[in-house]
């Protein structure tokens, strides 16, 4: 299977108005959660609510991480997510939870 990006928009949960778009995040169904630069996150006002989560990463590397929640969209879906803030040297990522939220799936083909 080949990998592939979308683009995206972040937006903040309660001012609507307030949004980052990124004009390119994988997608990768082995993530669960979606990856967004800290600095967008802060930008729109996204708050740190879970501090200091440990993932693995694809190499066995174990890295902490904090979350926030925040609206996710792609094109005209969208969902309420889990949103991961990526540091310096992340990859912006499209996580299997918000594509799960947004009912899409996808196609190996």
């Amino acid at each position: 299977m080949g990998t592939f990006y979308v683009k995206g928009r972040i937006e903040h949960m309660v001012r609507r108005g307030k949004s980052v778009d990124l004009p390119q995040m994988l997608v990768d169904t082995g993530s669960e959660h979606t990856w967004v630069p800290a600095k967008l996150l802060e930008k729109i006002g996204v708050k740190r609510e879970k501090k200091d989560l440990s993932f693995q990463m694809a190499n066995g590397q174990l890295i902490t991480r904090n979350i926030g929640f925040a609206i996710v969209r792609c094109g005209e879906h969208f969902t309420i997510d889990e949103v991961v803030f990526a540091e310096d040297g992340d990859l912006p990522l499209f996580g299997a939870r918000s594509l799960e939220g947004m009912n899409l799936a996808v196609d190996s083909r």
